[in-house]
């Protein structure tokens, strides 16, 4: 699983949604709570159904671990079957659910829909049954319950999780310790960067470009502590003096470079997705990246020396270390769902089951969402995954705060700070608060 923006077509989907209020009102089928619960034992008491499930996974080895997992409940409801279908994306989910077409349960490996489908009714508040069968959410860490909700709306479950930190190249560190700060980080970033004579960049110790990779402004933002939104859902961006601290430390590293020398040197680069990723090749000294880079080192450079760490915070923000992004697959009962009864019970199995994420978890090397899973003797892990466990436990490791505007507030800043890092921008206030404004007028038009 890796932390995926909504499409563009998604985005204007949930746009429409947004301005219509539409819901899934066709062919709308039970809802959850609409009927009387069975009584005695679920496993027992509920009806034979088969129930579709839409999910993101499309490698033969997501699905296998995705059909294992499915498998331990299909033990306990042997009357249910499962028909799932993978690769689904969120457009196609929202689509699926305006049309009247709705699966019994979807998920989606973005937290991004999770505002406008809870609300708008897309997916079914789960809060009912959650309290009617007594789970306790606190085995979740407060930021997973946080990303799977809206205004008291608990219509999506976390699945997995994906944590970001730092990883580094043990031989081109030579002894050195990863760093714990910015400062930190700028120092050693120049200690490893390695140039030709004409000043071409052969190796960099560190590349701050938010063009580069992972390194969107939702990764790098845990690093100061910057804080999206207002409680009232309008843009905290330009009165966050955090935001500026980032932009001003990230801005100095590139000119250390030279713009056009990074960017001639980031675009030389191999794909994030192949074996050519310019971490195994030495290139790159350090780089963020999320919990599942371990198991694709393990496929595609099984001989790289290599250590994990937090991300290194800002110098006057020492509590925050050991924190940083998080966000997930999260799980839901779509509104239309021909078996909301049912596709509950497979929900909740597949997201408080402690074998079913363990084996999903040692599978996909994605974070498990609850501590049982994360505590259990049978999850698969070394020093290099336990950094991403025990960041995603960190109580100060944060999200994007759920907005029906997600993807639109990501491109504004994302968009701001590659002009930004170009020196397209005379002044760096009056810039924030363009990017606030942009956020808010949005908002407006959403009926924010």
């Amino acid at each position: 699983m890796r932390f995926v923006p909504l499409s563009v077509a998604a985005a204007l989907a949930l746009t429409a949604c947004t301005l219509t209020g539409c819901t899934a009102n066709k062919q709308a089928g039970p809802s959850l709570g609409a009927q009387p619960r069975p009584s005695g034992p679920a496993s027992q008491a509920l009806p034979a159904a088969t129930l579709e499930l839409w999910h993101g996974f499309n490698t033969d080895a997501e699905v296998k671990a995705f059909e294992e997992a499915i498998a331990g409940f299909n033990k306990k409801f042997p009357q249910i079957t499962v028909k799932a279908v993978k690769n689904v994306q969120d457009d196609q989910i929202t689509q699926a659910i305006r049309g009247g077409n709705a699966p019994d349960v979807a998920a989606s490996f973005t937290t991004d829909s999770v505002a406008q489908w809870c609300k708008s009714g897309a997916f079914q508040d789960l809060t009912p049954v959650i309290k009617q069968d007594g789970i306790d959410l606190s085995v979740l860490p407060e930021v997973a319950r946080s990303y799977s909700g809206f205004e008291g709306r608990q219509c999506t479950l976390p699945l997995l999780a994906d944590a970001y930190g730092l990883y580094y190249n043990k031989a081109l560190m030579k002894g050195s310790q990863p760093p714990r700060t910015l400062s930190e980080l700028t120092a050693l970033a120049k200690k490893l960067t390695v140039r030709d004579a004409d000043g071409t960049i052969k190796v960099a110790g560190f590349i701050p470009s938010v063009q580069y990779y992972e390194n969107s402004p939702s990764h790098l933002a845990p690093m100061v502590g910057a804080k999206w939104y207002n409680d009232d859902g309008t843009s905290a961006i330009g009165a966050d003096p955090a935001w500026k601290r980032l932009l001003t430390w990230q801005k100095e590293l590139v000119d250390w470079y030279g713009y056009a020398n990074l960017e001639k040197f980031r675009k030389s680069l191999g794909d994030e997705w192949s074996a050519k990723h310019p971490f195994y090749q030495g290139k790159v000294a350090m780089v963020l990246d999320g919990e599942w880079r371990n198991a694709m080192i393990a496929n595609e450079a099984k001989d790289l020396d290599y250590g994990t760490a937090p991300l290194p915070v800002a110098d006057d923000r020492p509590d925050l270390y050991g924190s940083g992004f998080t966000a997930g697959t999260v799980i839901g009962v779509p509104k239309g769902a021909k078996h909301p009864q049912q596709a509950w019970e497979l929900v909740k199995h597949l997201t408080t089951d402690t074998a079913s994420l363990v084996t999903l978890s040692n599978a996909l090397r994605n974070v498990p969402t609850t501590k049982a899973a994360m505590e259990s003797p049978e999850l698969a892990k070394d020093a290099n995954f336990t950094t991403f466990l025990n960041i995603f436990a960190h109580p100060k490791t944060s999200t994007i705060p759920a907005s029906v505007n997600s993807v639109f507030n990501q491109e504004v800043m994302g968009t701001f700070m590659t002009k930004w890092e170009k020196g397209g921008v005379p002044d760096l206030d009056a810039g924030l608060k363009g990017v606030d404004k942009q956020i808010d007028d949005k908002l407006k038009l959403s009926g924010g």
